[in-house]
C-alpha cells in the first residue's frame, strides 16, 4: 500500500518514518523548497523514502491514504480531490493514534496555556516515577513517539499530548474511549478567538477543541473561561478548577478537588504546596491556573500528592513563555528582559502584561491575527512606559494606540533595533526615577509580540531565541 505524506516539518518527517517502518510504500511531498527540507530530504532518501519539494501538490498514483502535517489546511484541494476519489486522508496525529490508543492519554488544548500545563502534568507523571511522554504540538511530534514505542525506545506509561485546533480537525478518533479501555483525561485550558484565518468562524475553531472533551473519559476545563463556563451543562465527569471559587473543583468528586487559597494548593482537603517560589518562576495568574489544571488531571490519572508537590518545586518554567533571559544594572536599577514570543494574539499578550508589574517598556508586533485588541490596548495604556513596535503591523498597532490617546511609540524595523530602542527607553525611565529621588525599582523590557512571527521568523521560537541572543549579546558587550 503507498502512502503519500504531506508537509515535511517534524510531524511530516515523523510520520514518513513510521509508514517506512511498517514496511509501507512512502511518497512525501512539500510545495516549499528550502535548505532544511533539502537537508531532510537527503536524510529520506537514504532511507528509502523519496521526498518531491518545491511543487504544487498532485495526487500520486496508486495512492491509498494521504496522511496531513498539521501545517496543511484540512481543506486544501488536493485533500477534497482525494476524498472525492474515496482515498482516506488523516491528520499526523490520528496516524500516531493507531499505534498509541493501547495507552491511557491525557490530551491538552486550549488557545493560551496548553504548553505550560502539558509541561507541568509531564514533570507531574516524572516525579511518580512514570514515563509521561510531553508530545505532540510540544516535545516530540506524536508520530516519533509511536515509531520510538514500537521500536522499544521508549516505554511510555503515559502519553502527554499537547493538541492544537489544527490536530484536532485532522483527527476523526484522537482520544477515543472505550469501555474498559485505558483511561483518557481531556484538559481544555482557555478559549478566545484565534487562527481564524484558517478555521473561519470561531464557532468551527470551538467545535475542534471540543472534539478532545467530547471523547475523554475525563474532563478538566477552567472555570474562570466565560466561554468554557458558559458551556458547563454540555460535558459531564467534568472538574472545574477556579482560583477564585474552590467549590468549582468538585462539583462532579470530592475526591478529585483541587483548590488554591492563601497562595498554597490543595488537593482533596491537603495543602500540597506553597507557591510562593512558584509563582515567581513562573509569574502571573494564567500560570496558577496552568498550576491548577495540571494538579487536576494529575489527581485523576492517579498521581500522589508527593508526586505532583516534587514537580511544583521542580518546574523551571517554559521557553518563550515569561521567560527571563537577561539582566543589566544600570546604577541601582536592574532592568529585565523577557522572553514571551509565545503570546502570538492579543489575549496572551493581555495575560503577559497582566503577570507584570511596572515599569514596563513593550516590544510588540509581528504578522497581526484577527482578532480584538481593545482589551490589550487599554492594558498597554495602563501599564506600559514606551511601546516600540518592529514587523508587519507596526503602522496599524501604531495607529491603533493613537485612538487611545497613547503616543509613547516608536517603530522600528527588526527585533535588533527593538532590543536597543527599548534598552534606551528603560534607561532613560531609571534615570528619571532617580532625578525624582524616587527609590530604585525592577525596570521589565518585554518581548510579548500579540502578533504571529511569519513576517519575519519561521516560528515564535525563533523570534524568540534572536530575542535571547540580542538580550545577551547586549548584556554581554555592557559587561565587558
Amino acid at each position: 500500500m503507498r502512502h503519500q505524506v504531506l508537509g515535511l516539518g517534524i510531524a511530516g518527517l515523523a510520520a514518513a518514518r513510521l509508514l517506512r517502518a511498517q514496511g509501507y510504500e512512502v511518497l512525501v511531498w512539500d510545495e516549499q523548497d528550502s535548505p532544511l527540507l533539502r537537508q531532510r530530504q537527503a536524510e529520506l532518501n537514504q532511507e528509502g523514502i523519496p521526498v518531491r519539494l518545491g511543487q504544487s501538490f498532485q495526487l500520486a498514483a496508486g495512492v491509498r491514504q494521504v496522511v496531513v502535517s498539521p501545517g496543511i489546511a484540512w481543506d486544501h484541494p488536493l485533500l477534497q480531490e482525494a476524498r472525492q476519489q474515496g482515498i482516506p486522508v488523516v491528520g499526523e496525529a490520528e496516524l500516531a493514534w493507531t499505534y498509541l490508543d493501547h495507552l491511557p492519554w491525557v490530551g491538552i488544548t486550549g488557545t493560551n496555556g496548553k504548553s505550560t500545563t502539558t509541561a507541568l502534568v509531564a514533570e507531574m507523571f516524572k516525579a511518580a516515577g512514570l514515563q509521561g511522554i510531553p508530545c505532540g504540538n510540544i516535545g516530540l511530534p506524536l508520530s516519533q513517539v509511536a515509531l520510538e514505542t514500537l521500536q522499544g525506545k521508549l516505554e511510555p506509561d503515559w502519553i502527554v499530548a499537547e493538541l492544537s485546533s489544527y490536530q484536532l480537525e485532522a483527527s476523526s478518533r484522537l482520544m477515543s474511549s472505550t469501555p474498559g479501555g485505558p483511561p483518557r483525561i481531556g484538559v481544555w485550558t482557555t478559549f478566545t478567538p484565534d487562527h481564524l484565518e484558517r478555521h473561519g468562524t470561531l464557532e468551527r475553531y470551538a467545535s475542534f477543541k471540543a472534539r478532545l472533551l467530547d471523547r475523554a473519559q475525563w474532563r478538566v476545563l477552567n472555570g474562570e473561561d466565560p466561554y468554557l463556563y458558559h458551556r458547563r451543562q454540555d460535558w459531564e465527569n467534568t472538574y472545574w478548577i477556579s482560583l477564585a471559587a474552590p467549590q468549582l473543583c468538585c462539583d462532579r468528586d470530592p475526591t478529585a478537588s483541587v483548590d488554591l487559597r492563601e497562595n498554597r494548593l490543595y488537593i482533596q482537603g491537603e495543602m500540597v504546596a506553597e507557591l510562593e517560589d512558584f509563582a515567581e518562576r513562573c509569574p502571573g495568574q494564567h500560570n496558577l491556573q496552568n498550576l491548577l489544571l495540571a494538579a487536576a488531571a494529575a489527581r485523576l490519572a492517579g498521581l500522589p500528592n508527593v508526586a505532583i508537590q516534587k514537580a511544583i518545586r521542580s518546574f523551571a518554567g517554559m521557553p518563550h513563555r515569561l521567560e527571563r533571559v537577561a539582566q543589566i544594572q544600570v546604577g541601582s536599577t536592574p532592568i529585565r528582559f523577557v522572553n514571551d514570543s509565545k503570546a502570538t494574539n492579543y489575549e496572551a499578550g493581555w495575560v503577559a502584561l497582566n503577570a507584570l508589574s511596572p515599569p514596563l517598556v513593550l516590544i510588540a508586533g509581528g504578522r497581526a491575527k484577527q482578532g480584538d485588541p481593545s482589551a490589550w490596548l487599554q492594558l498597554i495604556r495602563a501599564k506600559v512606559a514606551r511601546v516600540v513596535l518592529m514587523g508587519e503591523s507596526a503602522p496599524v498597532l501604531a495607529e491603533a494606540l493613537q485612538g487611545i490617546h497613547y503616543t509613547d511609540v516608536e517603530l522600528v524595523p527588526t527585533l535588533d533595533v527593538a532590543v536597543e530602542r527599548a534598552f534606551a527607553a528603560a534607561c532613560s525611565l531609571s534615570r528619571q526615577a532617580q532625578s525624582l529621588g524616587k527609590p530604585a525599582q525592577p525596570i521589565t523590557v518585554l518581548l510579548s509580540p500579540a502578533c504571529a512571527s511569519f513576517d519575519q521568523y519561521s516560528s515564535f521560537e525563533h523570534r524568540g531565541n534572536h530575542f535571547r541572543a540580542c538580550c545577551q549579546a547586549l548584556q554581554g558587550s555592557l559587561e565587558c
